[in-house]
């Protein structure tokens, strides 16, 4: 396909997108389906660009004096990927392609730079204000930019040495924080992202592909060796694994989740890693906890949350997403920290995580939650992050500006180059 073609098609994906608000992936899909000649790299062209547009939406719309998914388009190719005002105009009359361009557009494209917008939607002002006062512009700057690829080393296969070793065709390189991180820099937005799960290194499960937020996140459980631990909010595994990673398959790891589909791919992950501790506890199969009730040393919490911390991987979701569906998470997550909370044995504590920066979704619930419940206590987070042995000299020093008032992690890329977490720890007493 040539430009005139591909923005065309982006045209149309963000159109669909608009009008039924499904997740982006969902109307790129759509598309292909309706369009097979499209190859790979046309495929990867597009996806780039609406993902590029979306991420700086706000801005875009500024800069063009027009909101629409057309405007959005072209700014995008102009401002983000520097196609010179010519080549666009020229691109835009070939056939397949979207129309010739208004004077408007014209005089937009004619700029050299971008306007700076708030990229967020416009409800969520005051709530990005209280978080991060002064600072939001850079920070939620810092959630506009593509993301890195970041994997996790396992070392229940693989010494990290050998495992990195094997990365070197994928062009993986240490990350500087943790001891067993590696990360591919983000592709060219036109292009196609390495295949990393076809590699022999992913397929002997030498490697998981994991955010390094995320990473730095189960490394909260601390020392957890020979421990007992309950994953309860399990999902796919991705913290399970690197729990399991950090118990050296000793002591007892289970995994739950109220949503027993999203357990199906953990059995095939945890045979592939190499994890022998782990029972999966699926509500499908009629498997409870009551018989776990009071017992665990550590309850790792990986609440359910909006996905504010992910915008970089998904900025769709941010426009996605609704005040009434913010009300619903923050119910949801009391739930689940009652109900977590059943688990943790005296002198034990629970991890709290969210892929979510919202205070209204961490400190708020928490603060709720401690209101009723005695027992528990906050406890600050990095020595625990410590003791997990994971976390580098250079992973300290970054983490320790990460610090809020009450010893929570609040991870921003601005900060560690990864998606934002929140991460707290609470003690429950002896």
């Amino acid at each position: 396909m040539r430009l005139s073609g591909r923005l065309s098609a982006a045209i149309e994906i963000l159109t669909d997108f608009e009008a039924r608000r499904v997740p982006l992936k969902t109307a790129i899909a759509d598309w292909a389906r309706s369009n097979r000649y499209a190859g790979a790299k046309d495929r990867a062209f597009i996806s780039g660009l609406c993902l590029d547009a979306l991420r700086r939406r706000r801005s875009l719309a500024a800069s063009m004096d027009d909101d629409s998914a057309r405007a959005a388009t072209l700014g995008a190719v102009r401002f983000l990927w520097k196609q010179s005002a010519e080549d666009i105009a020229a691109a835009v009359v070939e056939e397949h392609g979207p129309g010739a361009l208004s004077e408007q557009e014209e005089a937009a494209l004619a700029s050299e730079a971008l306007t700076s917008a708030a990229d967020y939607p416009e409800w969520l002002e005051p709530q990005i204000a209280r978080v991060f006062g002064d600072g939001a512009a850079q920070v939620m700057n810092a959630f506009c930019e593509r993301a890195d690829i970041d994997l996790r080393l396992n070392t229940l296969k693989a010494a990290p040495e050998k495992a990195l070793a094997a990365l070197k065709t994928v062009k993986a390189e240490a990350i500087p924080f943790s001891t067993v991180a590696a990360r591919i820099a983000a592709p060219d937005p036109s292009e196609k992202a390495p295949g990393v799960t076809v590699i022999p290194a992913f397929n002997k499960g030498w490697v998981e592909v994991q955010d390094l937020g995320s990473q730095i996140a189960a490394s909260a459980a601390g020392a957890i060796k020979g421990a007992q631990v309950l994953d309860y909010c399990a999902g796919g595994g991705g913290k399970t694994l690197a729990l399991a990673a950090m118990m050296e398959n000793t002591g007892q790891l289970y995994a739950y989740d109220r949503d027993a589909s999203r357990l199906k791919p953990l059995f095939h992950r945890a045979k592939r890693a190499g994890i022998r501790n782990l029972q999966i506890r699926s509500p499908a199969g009629g498997e409870g906890l009551d018989d776990i009730e009071g017992k665990m040393d550590v309850v790792f919490v990986d609440a359910p949350c909006t996905g504010a911390g992910t915008w970089r991987r998904h900025p769709d979701t941010k426009w996605r997403l609704t005040e009434k569906q913010l009300q619903m998470r923050m119910a949801e997550q009391d739930k689940v920290l009652e109900e977590a909370s059943r688990f943790v044995k005296p002198g034990g504590r629970m991890v709290w995580v969210t892929c979510s920066f919202l205070m209204e979704e961490n400190e708020d619930r928490l603060a709720a939650f401690l209101e009723t419940h005695g027992a528990f206590s906050r406890a600050p987070v990095l020595p625990f992050m410590e003791q997990s042995g994971l976390i580098t000299e250079d992973g300290k020093a970054a983490l320790a500006g990460c610090v809020t008032t009450d010893g929570a992690i609040r991870l921003t890329p601005d900060k560690i180059r990864a998606d934002g977490f929140f991460v707290a720890v609470l003690a429950k007493a002896a």
